[in-house]
């Protein structure tokens, strides 16, 4: 068997192609995002007309994750991902033929379909190569990406649009992107992750029905923690611009200030993660180490109330960079936990359930945040953005105890 150190190398550079994969996942999305305002102009949508666009990802999004990570868990995580990067970076190009509402809903659909496998992907990776110990930090490497995404996409796609004179090659030139990463993958990342004595993963055994999952009370902790929580990420990434120019600021004037609650998710996840491994190296178990940082998170993300009354725009970006700051660390914690509770080959399959649960809740709120801004404003929506994730604290406490199985 190989000596432990000859993997430390190949299981990083993994996680750093996981990472490259979600930031890229999240440019094409944050591409029509950041072009909202001005395509809402262009194209006169209300607030409702571009919440439907977004939901029509969110509802391919939500539906695709489990199909996805039940997929994921019988073809791999080599295989899965190439094809679903590359499905979703044709998806993203061809949105550069969108003349309308209902091209733009088309496209986006599509697009979900394909982003849906990211996530349920990169957990199995996660669990078939790296220790429980380091899985926090590998879960907090690929989901920083979102962040990293989501910060760097106003510079880029603004940029693009400019030199272009036209927000069309957006799309295309982000798209590209995608193919250039299944070189690098397929390069890297073997058919199947040999084995070593670092991974904690157990080999073989008989995928578990979806229906024996659902019965099982872990299963829904963890689909309930991410259905509460998800939401409030998603309405950063999504409204956070218009939400801007709602209170008075103009997108161009602020970009130097719009990536800090990015880039603050961005920390957050990397302080979550690393804080719940220090804690399991210092003796905790990994249950108690993973919910001490997800009890601390639901609580930082009750910070995005006071944004309902900051009027200054150092005020308002800070709040927000708490509360995404807050989540990142949540979240990462409730994306480590299936490969902390679940065999490898349930891995995908329990993850793509939490995300399609994430969706769900997700296309719900999208709905209500758009008809609330509009016939009120959003500060309902910072209200109630604060204090559901405090529900989901709770269902993760309550239900996540124990284990379905021993692990190791």
């Amino acid at each position: 068997m190989p000596h432990p150190k000859r993997w430390w190398p190949k299981r990083w550079q993994i996680a750093a192609l996981l990472f490259a994969s979600t930031t890229i996942n999240y440019l094409d999305r944050q591409t029509l995002s950041v072009l909202a305002p001005s395509l809402k102009i262009e194209f006169q949508w209300t607030n409702t007309d571009f919440a439907l666009i977004v939901m029509a990802f969110r509802a391919s999004y939500a539906i695709g994750q489990t199909a996805a990570g039940r997929w994921l868990d019988r073809v791999g995580t080599r295989a899965g991902l190439t094809l679903t990067v590359a499905f979703y970076s044709v998806a993203a190009m061809a949105t550069s033929f969108a003349n309308g509402l209902a091209s733009f809903a088309f496209f986006r659909f599509l697009l979900g379909a394909g982003e849906s496998g990211n996530w349920p992907g990169a957990a199995k990776a996660v669990a078939e190569w790296f220790p429980r110990r380091e899985r926090g930090l590998a879960v907090a490497v690929y989901d920083s990406g979102s962040a990293i995404g989501g910060a760097i996409a106003p510079l880029i796609v603004l940029a693009l649009a400019a030199w272009f004179g036209s927000w069309r090659p957006a799309f295309v030139i982000i798209g590209l992107l995608g193919f250039a990463w299944i070189i690098a993958w397929r390069r890297v990342c073997p058919p199947q992750p040999p084995p070593h004595p670092e991974a904690s993963v157990e080999p073989g055994g008989e995928r578990p029905s979806m229906s024996a999952l659902l019965r099982l009370r872990q299963t829904w902790g963890l689909i309930l923690g991410r259905t509460l929580t998800d939401p409030v990420w998603f309405f950063v990434s999504d409204w956070f611009a218009i939400f801007l120019v709602a209170k008075g600021y103009k997108i161009e004037d602020t970009a130097a200030g719009f990536w800090v609650p990015f880039l603050a998710a961005d920390l957050g996840n990397f302080a979550g993660g690393w804080f719940s491994g220090w804690l399991i190296r210092a003796g905790w178990p990994v249950e108690r180490a993973r919910k001490a940082v997800v009890v601390a998170g639901g609580i930082g993300m009750t910070l995005l109330i006071p944004a309902v009354w900051a009027s200054s725009f150092l005020a308002i970006v800070s709040l927000f960079a708490i509360a995404t700051f807050s989540y990142a660390a949540l979240s990462t914690m409730v994306l480590t936990l299936p490969a902390d509770i679940f065999p490898d080959h349930s891995v995908a399959t329990v993850s793509g359930l939490t995300g399609t649960g994430a969706g769900l809740g997700t296309i719900a709120s999208t709905l209500l945040i758009g008809t609330v801004a509009d016939r009120y404003s959003f500060a309902p929506v910072l209200v109630g953005a604060s204090l559901i994730p405090l529900a989901a604290v709770v269902m993760v406490l309550w239900l996540v105890r124990g284990a379905p199985r021993e692990t190791a």
